[in-house]
């Protein structure tokens, strides 16, 4: 497995070397497993798994049915997803699964969330349009779209115009993010994420890395050598 359930707490930062790294703080409490999905009855291999807490007057009862084997002191998970893996999984309903099994420091992740809804907005803050011009008594079209139609043919506005609407919460994600440190119930990564305090975030593993690619010193020092590698070939090549 290779990807968490978590929850945005708030944004810090630290230094990696010289260099400041924004950081997001991340809930990441131990995810349970609730079920197994099996590639001869569901036609894949996948970890259903929960996280948070809620009461069980808030869960509805097929809910509650299904998620009987993972539940607690009458608490069930507050968010349930499924984790795709290519094989069997080791894991069976009702273990718990720590961050620190899932991520080591200087990962490269990519974090999945729901942005914030920033309500109804004009094509100026929507989708960046200039609006109309400043001069020549044009009092109130600054902030307009300005033509959307093409007149007789086709006679219709196409499909995807970008016009005025709802802007935000929409599913959103940031990668080549850096784990930056790892506690018992927190996770820290670099640089912002999408979405509210409080809200689920789903973190995917893409590749290992190490916490010195974070620091720019460290990243002019590569690039300069990596230089010095081509003249030197380049060098015994005339030669």
């Amino acid at each position: 497995m290779n990807t968490i359930l978590g929850t945005k707490k708030k944004m810090s930062q630290t230094f990696v070397g010289d260099t400041r790294v924004p950081l997001t703080v991340v809930n990441v409490g131990p995810m349970v497993v609730t079920h197994i999905k099996r590639e001869e009855k569901d036609g894949y291999w996948a970890v259903q798994v929960g996280f948070g807490e809620k009461r069980a007057k808030l869960t509805s009862k097929q809910l509650q049915g299904h998620l009987k084997k993972a539940s607690k002191n009458k608490k069930f998970p507050r968010f349930v997803r499924e984790i795709r893996v290519e094989k069997e999984p080791k894991v069976k309903v009702g273990d718990q699964i720590q961050v620190s099994e899932v991520f080591k420091v200087g990962d490269v992740v990519q974090v999945t969330g729901v942005s914030k809804g920033k309500g109804f907005a004009g094509v100026i803050k929507r989708w960046g349009f200039a609006g109309g011009p400043r001069t020549h008594g044009q009092s109130d079209r600054q902030r307009a779209p300005g033509s959307i139609g093409q007149g007789t043919d086709p006679g219709r506005v196409w499909k995807g115009k970008k016009m005025p609407g709802r802007m935000g919460t929409d599913t959103v994600t940031v990668k080549n993010l850096v784990v930056v440190g790892i506690d018992e119930n927190e996770l820290t990564v670099s640089g912002p994420v999408p979405g509210a305090p409080k809200g689920l975030l789903i973190i995917s593993k893409i590749r290992s890395g190490k916490l010195s690619d974070l620091d720019e010193k460290t990243v002019e020092v590569e690039m300069q050598k990596e230089v010095e590698e081509e003249e030197e070939k380049k060098e015994g090549e005339e030669k």
